[in-house]
């Protein structure tokens, strides 16, 4: 019980902050010694349906904003179609290498540092909102949220990425990652349950509401504060905690 309410946390907490859910929630199983069965791996994606609950309910009427709802179909589609195709060999191969996470959250804290050193410089404006974001532009996002298959990487962090160096308010950009997770990450999901053995879900259906209901209320949380943080501060602080987290990492596999 206590590994699923650590998991179902986590994954609400580190869902929609630029520091890589996938990475955290690997580091954790880890930690809790939680075996690699086909339960826990379902149990992992099925938490993440509780994180984008927690969207729909704070953003419902984003729905039938017919614009936003068009770009974040741009997003999603390159996402789609090179992402997942990504996924399988990466999955296979590397999802589970420590050294390639610590390496992803270290060079990813770094990109961080250097966005937020360019607008102190005024080398980089931002200051459009959501409403100004064309096609094209909901296209490039997409495209760099399909980094986000490389554990460590984080889709929120690319995401944001993309939208700071497209002239994007933080908080716009926070926002569109938000929305954009949706439809991601069910695809995500879906891809990886048809494979599901059901039967094996059925008898551990307490654990799975358990870490569905945290990571739905820390998501919630997370959420709203992420965002009156960013019309506050901008993301240094993420930078150097995915520096620190990923040069711990790497002392402890010497």
């Amino acid at each position: 019980m206590l590994p699923a309410l650590i998991l179902g946390i986590l994954e609400g907490l580190t869902e929609f902050l630029p520091v890589s859910s996938t990475a955290h929630l690997i580091i954790a199983a880890d930690l809790l010694n939680l075996p690699s069965s086909q339960y826990w791996q379902f149990f992992e994606v099925f938490i993440q349906a509780g994180a984008i609950l927690a969207v729909v309910t704070l953003y419902f009427k984003q729905i039938f904003n017919f614009k936003l709802v068009t770009n974040l179909l741009f997003s999603f589609v390159p996402t789609a179609l090179i992402g997942f195709g990504l996924y399988k060999i990466i999955k296979s191969i590397f999802f589970e290498s420590i050294l390639l996470i610590s390496v992803s959250l270290i060079v990813f804290g770094l990109i961080f540092l250097l966005v937020e050193k360019l607008i102190k410089q005024k080398k980089l404006i931002i200051n459009k909102n959501l409403d100004r974001l064309s096609p094209k532009q909901a296209v490039l996002i997409g495209l760099a949220q399909a980094l986000a298959v490389v554990p460590g990487v984080s889709r929120a962090g690319s995401v944001m990425v993309a939208g700071l160096l497209l002239g994007y308010k933080r908080e716009q950009v926070a926002l569109y990652s938000f929305l954009l997770a949706v439809p991601t990450i069910l695809a995500a999901a879906i891809f990886d349950l048809l494979k599901t053995d059901w039967s094996i879900v059925s008898t551990n259906i307490g654990l799975t509401l358990i870490g569905f209901v945290s990571a739905y209320l820390s998501a919630l949380v997370v959420i709203k504060w992420f965002i009156n943080y960013l019309q506050k501060k901008n993301l240094e602080i993420f930078g150097y905690y995915r520096i620190v987290i990923g040069l711990l990492i790497l002392w402890s596999l010497l």
